[in-house]
């Protein structure tokens, strides 16, 4: 990923009392904090705001439920939306506030961002999650399906994330599921039991971007589960990468955005500052160079083309897709409990 620094040099004298009293804190996750995602952010208020970092959202709410109430908001994926809701540590969107919610993607925000007529999430990027695989080591008829997981070919050389969402929708998908809103006891326990086989052939499970691109090009892994910002990143590093998302059972759409801490320390005048630099047009090309989708439909239209939405892995396709939208919270505690115990061998 490339991040970009930024230095407005032409800010050179102090601010007011007021607003030098104002601060802004970030939960993010690692990597957002490129300044060329919120550059109109960045030219208001001469510099970026802080940040605070998280390896994933279980440890992120963990963190904000027992009192850490610096970050005015925090980026999170749709999956938790319901259990940050339910939680009652974020409030609702003031949606009069953001400039671009008018041109947000009706696909990524769906009515299950509400609750009780209140917007809690605002989808801000969103990605593909496909087949990453070595096209030197790999024939394309293995990739043909999402039981090359299982293969015994290619026992310890596959990978997928050590993140449940992203584990249960390649299991969902497996086993012929492309709505995770509505899964019943036997669906859910023919992907947990799916998942239990591909463990079997695990190599490791990638934690980040980073890790998955140095298992590849080191040969350790020739197969994985992989977000699409590994395209990209593969073919700038010359590597024979392929990104299978149409396998005959399908591929997933993650999407993640923003919630609005109900106790916070941050200014909310700076909450939506940021949210709206992030969703500003300034920030649509800078967001698709690093392998993310922006959910400001009119912006990512009018900005990327088709064949740079191919090259990013978010073309087209024409094949099943399973939209990681949010989900019960029930199902996911229960999934995440699953998804801990198949790791640890059970």
């Amino acid at each position: 990923m490339t991040i970009r620094t930024c230095l407005l040099a032409s800010v050179a004298f102090a601010l007011p009392l007021s607003a030098a009293a104002q601060t802004l804190t970030v939960f993010e996750y690692s990597g957002f904090e490129d300044p060329a995602f919120h550059s109109t952010y960045v030219a208001k208020h001469g510099a970026s705001p802080d940040f605070a970092f998280f390896g994933d959202e279980e440890e992120a709410f963990q963190k904000l439920s027992s009192g850490y109430n610096e970050p005015g908001l925090t980026h999170i994926c749709a999956g938790s939306v319901t259990k940050f809701v339910e939680s009652g540590i974020i409030e609702p969107w003031d949606t009069s506030r953001i400039a671009a919610f008018d041109d947000l993607n009706s696909d990524l925000t769906g009515t299950s961002v509400l609750t009780e007529g209140e917007t809690y999430f605002i989808p801000a990027d969103y990605g593909s999650t496909a087949i990453a695989y070595n096209a030197d080591e790999v024939p394309a008829e293995d990739v043909a399906s999402l039981n090359v997981f299982l293969n015994p070919k290619y026992q310890g050389r596959v990978s997928i994330p050590d993140n449940v969402d992203d584990a249960f929708a390649l299991a969902y998908l497996a086993t012929g599921v492309t709505d995770w809103s509505t899964v019943d006891d036997a669906q859910f326990e023919a992907a947990a039991d799916w998942l239990r086989q591909a463990h079997a052939n695990m190599r490791t499970y990638w934690v980040d971007p980073g890790e998955l691109s140095q298992l590849l090009s080191s040969g350790e892994v020739l197969v994985s589960w992989a977000w699409n910002e590994t395209l990209p990143t593969m073919v700038e590093e010359n590597f024979p990468i392929g990104f299978q998302r149409e396998a005959a059972e399908g591929s997933s759409l993650w999407v993640c955005g923003y919630v609005n801490m109900a106790d916070s320390e941050s200014s909310e005048d700076l909450v939506y500052d940021y949210l709206n630099a992030f969703l500003d047009a300034s920030s649509t090309q800078a967001l698709m160079d690093n392998g993310y989708g922006q959910a400001n439909l009119t912006a990512f239209n009018a900005q990327i083309d088709e064949a740079g939405r191919v090259a990013g892995g978010l073309g087209p396709v024409s094949a099943p897709v399973l939209a990681q939208l949010p989900m019960p919270g029930q199902l996911r505690e229960k999934q995440a409990t699953v998804f801990e115990r198949i790791k640890a061998g059970f």
